[in-house]
């Protein structure tokens, strides 16, 4: 049951640190987000993927940006 909890954590945690380099770097690609934060490109997408569903994160034609929601959440 631990294990599962520390998953989750570090799961959040990504998120998390996702949503803040599109903050610091927007407009920011896929590519760009997985060399920043020395990440796989698959989870760089499945953090995206999870901030767009919440509303957080937008894709455009320059690359991700953030909504003013996220600013607001992290303290930005």
């Amino acid at each position: 049951m631990l294990k599962k909890m520390k998953d989750e954590i570090e799961l959040l945690s990504r998120h998390i640190e996702v949503a803040r380099a599109v903050a610091d770097h927007q407009p920011i690609g896929i590519m760009k987000l997985s060399e920043l934060l020395a990440l796989p490109s698959h989870r760089i997408r499945y953090s995206l993927h999870v901030l767009e569903q919440l509303g957080y994160i937008r894709a455009s034609a320059e690359g991700l940006l953030q909504l003013h929601s996220l600013k607001n959440y992290l303290h930005i």
